[in-house]
């Protein structure tokens, strides 16, 4: 595995990356690299797209927004398991921090479902994606999730595709072992979803119809009741270290 650098800022840009390309900054990111990382011309950062890689850039100054010339691969594309991580969306400050720790847990693509327990049914996506790129940018992940649209979740399970493998999450299941459950249920499977419902819990249709679904893996997560966010990154822990790349 190549070392990590983190002694070297991380910048996300949207702009492919190759040697010798130039790459064209945003106000915003000048503003932060010029004003609040006080960086100036020719100072070294690092910067990554989730598609090419992390690359080592150079920064040029300009009058209204700077640039970064790109000079060096640093490390390969990191290629994550594909997890999709559904949600029922929460309030702003622990939605960022469920957000974050999904990201930092290897999800792929982030989904919020509206349920009828749901709180909030509108999702600033912008924000969404705005904490999944700060994650990846202090975790040294070259992979950017994926922000999805929020939808209703009974529109979801009606498509539920064959080959993914749905974790959900539920309170009422009978405490059992999860590492042991996971294990056998993802027999075969290259493509898993983990659900985390509501602060109200799943109401009795949806959960009939998660029970009656298929794939699906019914899992405890023990005999404390954990806050969404929390369950997020109980739930992600145990999938990756039984399917994932915690297996070692």
């Amino acid at each position: 595995m190549t070392r990590l650098d983190f002694t070297s800022q991380r910048l996300c840009v949207d702009a492919d990356l190759r040697e010798g390309a130039r790459v064209e900054l945003s106000r915003e990111q000048s503003n932060y690299l010029f004003n609040v990382l006080r960086l100036g011309e020719g100072a070294g950062l690092l910067a990554f797209n989730g598609r090419d890689g992390e690359w080592r850039v150079t920064v040029q100054a300009a009058k209204k927004a700077g640039a970064l010339t790109v000079e060096a691969r640093t490390r390969d594309q990191e290629i994550l398991l594909d997890i999709d991580y559904l949600f029922a969306p929460l309030k702003h400050a622990r939605l960022d921090y469920m957000a974050q720790k999904a990201v930092e847990m290897g999800a792929r693509k982030l989904r919020p479902v509206i349920t009828r327990r749901t709180q909030a049914t509108r999702v600033n996506l912008d924000r969404l994606r705005a904490n999944a790129i700060e994650a990846a940018e202090q975790c040294g992940m070259t992979a950017l999730a994926e922000i999805c649209s929020e939808e209703k979740l009974d529109r979801v399970l009606d498509q539920w595709p064959a080959d993914r493998l749905l974790v959900f999450c539920d309170e009422a299941a009978e405490i059992a072992d999860p590492l042991a459950a996971l294990r056998a249920a993802g027999a075969g499977f290259e493509k898993f979803a983990v659900l985390i419902g509501p602060e109200g819990g799943f109401d009795e249709a949806e959960r009939g119809k998660l029970r009656d679904l298929k794939p699906v893996a019914r899992i405890s997560l023990g005999p404390r009741v954990l806050r969404a966010d929390t369950a997020a990154v109980a739930a992600l822990t145990l999938v990756q270290a039984t399917l994932g790349d915690l297996r070692g």
